[in-house]
């Protein structure tokens, strides 16, 4: 459970710096917002960015918390509450909002859809399951 709590982790704080990244204004040269035509579905602002940021760093340090590696900064339950909402909120970034983005999104053949397809929904799928796991353990 540690090594696992560990790995997710990791991803989480790789993930926030990538998107503070993107705050700066940075680009990896990978398509990370849906499109239409073409063009960005719509455009992160910077805040938004740091924001997502912050969220994803809170969702590590939860994951460590709950398996134990942190120490009690928090009741258990707050803990386990936590790791079950960041669960849930990764598996329905998986599944999708059935258009754009997701397992069972419609718009395909955009280079979002495709990378979306290929890593995206996968690592979010990876991720809930493992907080989920690290939640019920």
């Amino acid at each position: 459970m540690n090594l696992l709590a560990t790995c997710v982790a990791t991803v989480f704080a790789a993930l926030a710096v990538l998107h503070l990244w993107w705050a700066r204004g940075l680009s990896i040269g990978a398509s990370a917002v849906p499109e239409v035509d073409g063009r960005p579905l719509f455009r992160p602002s910077r805040m938004s960015c740091i924001a997502v940021a912050a969220l994803l760093a809170w969702s590590g340090w939860i994951v460590l918390e709950r398996a134990g590696l942190l120490g009690p900064h928090m009741p258990g339950w707050m803990a386990r509450a936590g790791a079950w909402v960041i669960a849930l909120v990764l598996l329905a970034r998986a599944i999708g909002e059935f258009r754009y983005v997701g397992f069972f999104k419609r718009v395909t053949g955009t280079a979002f859809a495709t990378n979306d397809t290929r890593y995206y929904s996968p690592l979010a799928l990876l991720l809930g399951v493992a907080s989920a796991v690290i939640a019920a353990g």
